[in-house]
């Protein structure tokens, strides 16, 4: 692949690989290889985040700063002194400019290169932003020095001294570049700080881990070593390697770095594990199933990093100004120079000069630049350390905006984990023998309910049979033959459909639905064979969630695939007033539709795969982390704990987030607006004040520095 050669990426994600490049101002931007950004001229950056703190662009910028301000300092002292108390100086002036000269030229020349070379190539692609500016001050503050130097007598002579000398200002070209370096350092240093989260998402992964091999001996590899089946030993107090699965042992382990949950998980045979979690006190063996990337930890990690360059909506506002800003800005170093040239006081030249640089200087937009990506990167990694990933920037933006929260009732509400707390034979059939029918047909099932069946035979110790013709009608019911019996299961309407009557036991369903049971039904050859009832306990912070939401302004709306009875019972235990029952998964985005065309911007909450077309069809999709992968693809916001409360914590970030940025949006568009007619010399035919272009300089770097500090306050913001 050539140099000129751009990878083909969408949405973040290359084809090539994740060895490339990308602009954190503009992350449409990417190539294969480190560079400049070519729209705004900051230093690209690898995609993928490592745990090393070097930062090849802060080192080289650090040392032409301090390199720079070394040299600059005798040139800004020796011209201070020159100005005010000449008569303290040993040299003549003649000797005062040349000593000015021979310092400054390295600083300007070497100190200042980067900024030379991405001001001339913003030029050429006719991407002009604040290395055009910079350039061109800097450059027109040296040559016009350096022209007043060596061929004094072709200036004016009101510009020339008794001597025949001409003002120089290599000291504010030299104060300038060491400034402007000096914003690049903390500007660079106080980057590095936003993605800190995660550096300690990647820090958490141990670095070896202790391979078991077929004969039980036990050696240490490096992670990256590990591969898919590989039995692994996990000793007390030490992090989980990999992902995999318990194969020997029992422990407990603290999972508090992917849920935020600060209760033991208690882990033994078949149970899953995920790496960088701790086990806390027993020793086990487990089988890597996910390593690399593939390792949740990964995942997450991948997640955050494409979000924090992703960009929100809000931004296309500071895309627009800065798109006629930099013209607009050396249209007003020319006005302004022209301003002084035609209309100031003597000497016309060098006050004109001196309003133009300061004007190109102090404009430099790139406090508006950063205002919106640096808190996004904040928000996103603040996020991820709370166990809620998000997709994207946009989703940050919407989530602010959210009025209506519809939310799934089985997984979501609810524990996701159903049980059977009643199991009833009808018409002479053995119990056991109608579990063996019901849990022989769930097992094909992949439904949340089919589980709780199963669970149940398991429990009696009933064994189960081979079903032939198995066919199921989503969210409905399951159909199958067993020992040349025709056996169905599923819901109440899905009996009507058959034909098969359930009024005698219309009683007893009634009774279970209002304990918030749902009830399945079973039939043997078309008869009505037996009712079980499975009860989904409702999460303990479910209820504490849904009242927080509601004093934020959202409206709460449940639906679910139960009966209007049972739906009903668990939306009362919840104080849920708006209800949607026996409704089928293709349904379930209708509905969505339905309240987004009475102008609701709807956030929904779910986690099956039934669930994903929904959360597509919402403004902002919320999957739960316990629940399907295909959920939490489509979904805007992954809840690894698969708690409500999360959508509060990222309701809240929302708002602090967007808050932030238009702090930054606000101070970036004051400042710039304030900062122009004040270096080009508004005040001086009123308090006699001429901006000088080190003030300028200085003012500029901080700038960005100030909207950078202001972003970081997120890290430490309040649930």
């Amino acid at each position: 692949m050539s140099k000129d050669e751009k990878i083909n990426c969408k949405d973040n994600t290359c084809s090539i690989g994740q060895n490339f490049y990308t602009c954190p101002m503009n992350p449409e931007i990417h190539q294969e290889y480190p560079g400049t950004c070519p729209k705004c001229g900051m230093a690209l950056e690898p995609v993928s985040v490592e745990t090393t703190e070097e930062n090849d662009e802060l080192h080289d910028m650090s040392l032409r700063f301090w390199i720079s301000a070394i040299v600059s300092l005798p040139v800004f002292i020796v011209a201070m002194i020159g100005d005010f108390a000449p008569h303290y100086l040993p040299l003549s002036m003649r000797s005062i400019q040349w000593f000015e000269f021979l310092f400054a030229t390295p600083v300007v020349l070497w100190g200042g290169y980067p900024f030379f070379v991405r001001g001339w190539k913003s030029v050429v692609t006719w991407n002009l932003n604040m290395f055009t500016l910079i350039a061109i001050g800097v450059g027109t503050a040296w040559i016009y020095s350096m022209v007043a130097l060596l061929f004094p007598s072709i200036f004016p002579p009101l510009m020339q001294t008794d001597s025949g000398m001409v003002h120089v200002y290599f000291e504010a070209a030299a104060m300038i570049t060491s400034l402007v370096l000096l914003g690049q350092v903390l500007e660079l240093k106080a980057r590095s700080k936003t993605n800190s989260a995660i550096k300690t998402l990647l820090g958490l992964a141990p670095k070896q881990a202790h391979l078991v091999d077929k004969d039980g001996n036990e050696r240490d590899v490096s992670l990256e070593h590990v591969e898919v089946g590989d039995f692994l030993r996990i000793k007390p107090g030490e992090k989980i390697p990999v992902d995999g699965v318990v194969t020997q042992g029992q422990s407990n382990i603290d999972e508090s770095m992917i849920t935020g949950e600060p209760l033991l998980v208690t882990k033994t045979v078949e149970d899953s594990l995920i790496g960088a979690t701790v086990n806390k006190n027993g020793t086990l063996i487990m089988r890597a199933s996910r390593v690399g990337n593939d390792t949740m930890l990964s995942q997450i990690v991948q997640m955050v990093a494409r979000a924090q360059r992703s960009r929100a909506p809000i931004q296309k506002l500071a895309d627009t100004v800065s798109g006629y800003f930099v013209p607009a800005v050396v249209l007003s170093a020319v006005l302004a120079f022209a301003g002084w040239w035609f209309f100031g006081p003597q000497p016309h030249l060098a006050y004109a000069i001196v309003a133009a640089v300061s004007v190109l200087i102090i404009a430099c937009p790139c406090a508006l630049g950063l205002a919106t990506p640096i808190s996004i990167m904040i928000g996103t990694g603040r996020a991820a350390l709370e166990g809620i990933l998000i997709k994207d920037a946009q989703t940050i933006e919407m989530m602010e905006k959210v009025t209506t929260l519809v939310v799934d009732k089985t997984g979501t509400l609810t524990q996701g984990k159903p049980t059977v707390t009643t199991f009833k034979a009808l018409g002479g059939i053995d119990t056991k023998e109608a579990l063996r029918y019901a849990a022989s047909l769930e097992r094909s099932s992949e439904h949340p309910l089919a589980e709780a069946v199963v669970n149940k035979a398991k429990e009696e110790n009933v064994s189960l049979s081979e079903v032939h013709s198995f066919n199921a009608t989503t969210g409905k019911g399951v159909e199958g033959e067993i020992d040349d019996k025709k056996i169905a299961l599923g819901s109440e309407n899905f009996f009507q459909s058959l034909g098969i009557s359930t009024k005698e036991i219309i009683n007893d369903v009634y009774q279970l639905r209002q304990e918030g049971n749902t009830v399945i039904f079973l039939a043997v050859d078309s008869t009505l064979a037996g009712i079980i009832g499975i009860e989904d306990p409702i999460k303990e912070t479910s209820a504490e969630a849904i009242e927080a939401l509601k004093l934020e302004g959202i409206d709460v709306v449940m639906i679910s695939g139960d009966n209007d009875i049972t739906a009903h019972a668990v939306a009362k235990k919840l104080n849920i007033m708006k209800v949607y029952a026996n409704v089928l998964p293709q349904e379930k985005a209708e509905i969505i539709k339905l309240l987004q065309a009475d102008g609701a911007i709807v956030a929904m909450a779910g986690d099956g795969i039934n669930d994903a077309p929904a959360l597509v069809q919402a403004d902002v999709g919320i999957a739960m982390g316990t629940g399907a992968d295909v959920a939490i693809e489509s979904a805007g916001i992954t809840l690894i704990k698969g708690n409500l409360l999360g959508i509060l914590k990222i309701r809240k970030l929302s708002r602090a987030t967007m808050k932030n940025i238009r702090q930054n949006l606000f101070f970036a568009f004051v400042y710039n607006s304030m900062g122009v007619p004040i270096a080009a010399g508004v005040l001086y035919p009123f308090f006699g004040l001429l901006l000088s272009p080190v003030i300028a300089a200085a003012a500029m770097s901080f700038s960005s520095v100030s909207v950078i500090m202001n972003a970081l306050r997120l890290k430490d913001m309040k649930y």
